[in-house]
């Protein structure tokens, strides 16, 4: 018997990275986004690729229109509307921005990866809303097929998350000032990344003693290894390695403000650490549920 893969769990997420995208579309002007900069006079960036398909290349002429075509198909995957469809837009909206765009960062690209990968079990999801938990068809050949590319679909991207872990925690031990435990004073204290001044009476205390910041400069790559750790670990250690993770990515973006960054992570982990079959309990997953098995039954009915 296969798990069913279509649940909330992957549908959460899928709502994460789109409401990390939407809002930093939403509180940036579009001109703070597509800009010009160093060996980049046109924007936005249209080469390769991008310069076919991408989402602000077709829009050049107007980028407050694009943003506001991006922001729309964003608002329909956050709600979670047919993702068989959605998905494929969300994909492109997440590939548009990451390579047309000047100010990205990390989670930008996570969100581009993870759309991508997530491709093929958008395209076999038959639901209506992504939210929904109801779909317990008999495994005839066809639900079987969905099955199997949904579940390995989310294999995949367990083990890029994996490695995108196990990629942060070695970078980290090849720089000296990770390996000697002062790595958090020089980014807490960055004028531009660096925690703001309402954290100060919490944060100088700890970066400012030799013992404590090199607790916590070693404790990240620690966390890092154990995340990715959790590729080969028992099931029942999910949970709370989810839920470092989880604080660890809020740490992040209350201390250096990467809130869409937060988003993606989030969405990541969940994929990751959190089982299908483990469902979220919404009120509304509840009513679409009910609706969906009054609408079968009616169906049944009538035929």
């Amino acid at each position: 018997m296969f798990t069913n893969p279509f649940t909330n769990v992957y549908g959460f997420a899928r709502t994460l990275l789109a409401l990390g995208t939407m809002l930093t579309f939403i509180c940036n002007d579009v001109h703070t986004l597509f800009r010009p900069a160093l060996g980049i006079e046109e924007y936005p960036i249209c080469r390769g690729m991008a310069e076919s398909i991408s989402l602000f290349c077709l829009f050049q002429s107007d980028l407050h229109l694009g943003k506001w075509v991006a922001i729309v198909i964003l608002a329909a995957v956050v709600t979670g509307w047919r993702p068989r469809f959605t998905g494929v837009f969300h994909w492109w909206v997440s590939y548009s921005f990451m390579n047309s765009a000047i100010l990205v960062d990390g989670g930008d690209q996570v969100t581009a990866i993870i759309t991508l990968l997530l491709l093929p079990m958008c395209i076999c999801d038959p639901r209506k809303w992504h939210w929904s938990n109801d779909y317990a068809d008999e495994l005839s050949t066809n639900s079987t097929y969905r099955f199997i590319v949904g579940n390995c679909t989310i294999r995949v991207i367990r083990v890029q998350v994996a490695i995108i872990y196990l990629h942060a925690a070695v970078a980290k031990c090849t720089v000296p000032e990770w390996a000697n435990g002062t790595a958090l004073y020089y980014w807490f204290t960055d004028p531009m990344f660096g925690f703001s001044s309402w954290l100060a009476p919490f944060f100088t205390p700890l970066i400012e003693n030799p013992f404590t910041v090199s607790v916590l400069t070693w404790s990240v790559v620690t966390l890092e290894f154990m995340l990715f750790a959790g590729l080969l670990a028992d099931k029942k250690l999910w949970p709370t390695l989810l839920y470092l993770g989880l604080v660890f990515h809020f740490g992040i973006a209350l201390i250096h403000g990467l809130i869409s960054f937060a988003f993606a992570m989030f969405a990541a982990l969940i994929i990751y650490l959190r089982p299908v079959e483990h469902v979220f309990s919404l009120p509304l997953t509840k009513e679409l549920d009910h609706a969906s098995s009054v609408a079968d039954a009616h169906q049944q009915m009538s035929r």
